[in-house]
C-alpha cells in the first residue's frame, strides 16, 4: 500500500512541476523567446490546441478522450494489480502524470497568443534547437513525463521478454540434465543387477570347480 502512495505522489509532483513551469513560462516568456543554452536550448513560450509536442492541432476532445481512458486504465493497473517492478511504476507514474498535467491545459487554461486566443489549449515552452530542422517541436514538462516514462516502460518490456525468454532455456536445460540424469542412474542400476545376478552364478561355478578338483 506504502508504495502505491508513493507512486501517484510522484505522479503528483510532476503534475504540480508541470503546472508551475507553465505558470512562470506565461508570466516571463509571453514577450519573446530567452536563450538558455546558444544553439542548444531556448525557452519559447508557445499554445497548441493538439496532442504532445503540438502534433495534431485541432483535435482536442480526440486527445481529452483517449487521454482520460489511459490515465484511469494505468491507475487501475497500479492499484489492481500492484507491479512488483519499481522501475516499472515509476514509469508508470511519469505517464499519468504527464497525462494529468497536459489534461488540466486541456480543460481549463484559454489561449492568449494569435489564432488560439479564447481557445482551450496546452501550454509549450522547451524549445530544443540542438538538432536543428529534424526536432522543430516546443514542448514542456508533462510531455517529457510521458515521453520518458513511455522510454522507460518500453525498455522494461523488453528486459523483462529477455529475462524471461533466458529463464524459459534455463528451465529447459534444466529438465534435459534431470532426465539425462535419471537415465545415467537408471543405466547404472541395471549394471549392478546385472552383476549380482551374474556373481551366484559365478560363485556356483567355482564351487563345482573345487568339487571337480577333489
Amino acid at each position: 500500500m506504502i508504495w502505491t502512495i508513493i507512486w501517484f505522489a510522484v505522479a503528483a509532483l510532476a503534475v504540480a512541476v508541470d503546472q508551475i513551469t507553465k505558470v512562470l513560462a506565461v508570466k516571463y516568456l509571453a514577450d519573446g523567446s530567452v536563450t538558455v543554452i546558444p544553439g542548444i536550448l531556448n525557452f519559447t513560450y508557445v499554445e497548441n490546441d493538439g496532442m504532445a509536442l503540438g502534433l495534431m492541432d485541432d483535435q482536442r476532445w480526440v486527445f481529452i478522450t483517449l487521454s482520460t481512458v489511459a490515465i484511469i486504465g494505468l491507475s487501475v493497473y497500479m492499484i489492481g494489480w500492484k507491479p512488483k517492478s519499481k522501475f516499472a511504476c515509476a514509469a508508470l507514474s511519469l505517464i499519468i502524470g504527464g497525462g494529468v498535467g497536459n489534461m488540466i491545459d486541456r480543460f481549463f487554461y484559454v489561449g492568449i497568443q494569435g489564432d488560439t486566443v479564447g481557445e482551450k489549449v496546452v501550454r509549450d515552452f522547451i524549445d530544443v534547437r540542438m538538432f536543428g530542422e529534424l526536432w522543430p517541436w516546443v514542448f514542456n514538462v508533462a510531455d517529457a513525463c510521458v515521453c520518458v516514462g513511455g522510454g522507460m516502460l518500453f525498455l522494461w518490456c523488453v528486459i523483462s521478454i529477455v529475462k524471461e525468454a533466458k529463464e524459459e532455456r534455463a528451465a529447459k536445460r534444466a529438465v534435459k540434465a534431470t532426465a539425462e540424469g535419471l537415465a545415467d542412474v537408471s543405466t547404472e542400476d541395471a549394471t549392478e543387477a546385472v552383476t549380482e545376478e551374474k556373481a551366484p552364478c559365478e560363485s556356483d561355478k567355482e564351487k563345482d570347480q573345487e568339487k571337480n578338483d577333489e
